[in-house]
């Protein structure tokens, strides 16, 4: 993350044993406090997102999806009557 772009700025406020805690691993890392919180929300911010936004299938439920997907059953009565009524009351 280049330094021009930050423009941006958050507060937040912590207990005495977090700070120390996350100074002592930015330390570990070689990187300043400011940075060290910078990265790591960021980095929890792309997980978060991902595991909202995505699935991750198992082979055999991959595998299951993909068949539904090519080879679609036939619609059931109650579908068929559920579709009729939809058009009825002017669906497409």
């Amino acid at each position: 993350m280049a330094l021009a772009l930050r423009t941006e700025r958050t507060e937040a406020r912590l207990l005495p044993e977090q700070k120390k805690r996350i100074e002592q691993a930015a330390s570990l890392k070689g990187l300043s406090l400011s940075d060290f919180i910078v990265q790591q929300a960021d980095e929890a911010a792309i997980r978060t997102i991902q595991l909202h936004t995505s699935w991750t299938l198992e082979q055999r439920d991959r595998d299951l999806l993909v068949q539904a997907l090519l080879n679609p059953p036939e619609p059931s009565a109650r579908m068929k009557a559920a579709v009729k009524r939809y058009k009825e009351r002017g669906g497409e």
